[in-house]
């Protein structure tokens, strides 16, 4: 007794057919399609529900929190790149840029110049 079938190949074809016709159905049970999506959306909801706030919740009383810490030597080192560029930034209020609008044309001469 033979269990395993041959694949039919007319069968395999006929498939993009019945999904093409997928749309019609679910748009004339649009109710019932309506309850199966909200179903699912409600499912993932629950899960990243769940991940987020159930498993952190758990996440939380297990971990050793250790007292932050001030590092002054680092907070030194900041003040010290933001007094810099002050100075850098001070130093831009008075220099003067030409302004590339009103650009002074260059000389040329009155008479042509002969060409050989």
């Amino acid at each position: 007794m033979k269990i395993a079938k041959k694949i039919s190949f007319n069968k395999i074809k006929e498939i993009p057919k019945k999904l093409s016709r997928l749309p019609r159905i679910l748009a004339v049970h649009a109710f019932l399609t309506f309850l199966v999506l909200l179903f699912f959306a409600f499912i993932i909801a629950g899960l990243v529900f769940y991940k987020y706030s159930v498993l952190a919740e758990k996440a939380k009383g297990q971990a050793e929190e250790s007292p932050l810490q001030f590092e002054e030597v680092k907070f030194e080192k900041i003040l010290e790149i933001w007094a810099e560029r002050e100075k850098r930034l001070a130093g831009t209020e008075t220099r003067t840029y030409p302004d590339p609008f009103n650009l002074p044309l260059p000389a040329t001469s009155a008479t042509p110049s002969p060409t050989p």
